[in-house]
């Protein structure tokens, strides 16, 4: 089935985006992106983008104009698809159909968040995508519970810059992957097993590498009745990339696989 992207501008299509959102996320309504921040938003420059599947729409794309570091961006809020429909590279479709729309209007550049311990989100963002990160958000959202990885846990965001001329992303469009040494590489965090558990290992100096791992559980959500062992993976996590982070690294990549790393590289220049 051709899955077809378009601009969405109808109350009818508005309303369908909520819906998608309750089946997505079954967040509470007071937590979903309301019709009529669509309404003002497409009005104000905002890009919202539907994908769909044989004339149903199953998935969506909102982004608004915003400010990063004093620059003319899109801020991209929104990303669902209906599970029923996932897995078949509809958030890929999507976000390629918002870059290729923003720069239409003028924007060379598409920030987002996202939670640093989900991993597919991880692996869509920067490998998939080719997005980079350099800025570490602890508890972002406060303790809103639905964006919350487990109860109690702070909402720790990592903000993602996609440069859209960036020549990365060509690459990764034709699926064109950089190889890592994960052996030999050093590893800023790593994960060592204690009693059956996968625990986060002791944090390790900054090398001065030109590339850094740093270890996630590929297995997150698996881990939610132990929210102890959650909270430990967030903490060391979040020391890790932040230090690196303010010593001049950025997150440009993602191994996603049985285990999961976040590659760091260090900034040789201003990002492009």
């Amino acid at each position: 089935m051709k899955v077809r992207v378009k601009p969405l501008a109808s109350h009818a299509e508005f309303e369908k985006c909520l819906d998608i959102q309750r089946k997505v996320w079954r967040h509470k309504d007071a937590d979903l992106t309301p019709t009529h921040h669509f309404c003002i938003g497409r009005e104000t420059g905002a890009i919202l983008l539907g994908a769909l599947w044989g004339g149903e729409l199953v998935g969506f794309a909102y982004s608004f104009p915003a400010v990063f570091r004093g620059k003319w961006c899109q801020h991209s809020h929104l990303l669902a698809v209906l599970p029923r429909f996932q897995g078949h590279g509809l958030g890929k479709i999507l976000k390629w159909a918002q870059r290729e729309e923003a720069l239409r209007r003028g924007f060379d550049l598409i920030t987002w968040t996202f939670d640093p311990l989900l991993v597919r989100n991880a692996n869509l963002n920067l490998h998939a995508l080719g997005a980079l990160s350099r800025v570490y958000l602890p508890n972002f959202y406060g303790l809103t519970p639905s964006l919350l990885i487990a109860p109690g846990l702070p909402s720790d965001r990592l903000k993602v810059e996609w440069h859209l001329k960036d020549r990365r992303l060509e690459q990764r469009q034709q699926q064109k992957w950089e190889a890592y040494d994960l052996q030999s590489l050093p590893k800023a965090l790593e994960g060592r097993e204690a009693k059956g558990v996968w625990r986060p290992g002791p944090i390790g100096r900054a090398s001065g590498a030109a590339v850094v791992l740093a270890e996630v559980p590929s297995r997150i959500r698996d881990h939610r009745a132990n929210p102890q062992l959650l909270a430990d993976w967030q903490a060391a996590l979040r020391r890790v990339l932040a230090q690196h982070f303010a010593l001049g690294y950025r997150a440009v990549d993602f191994v996603l696989g049985e285990r999961c790393f976040y590659i760091l590289e260090k900034e040789k220049d201003k990002c492009r």
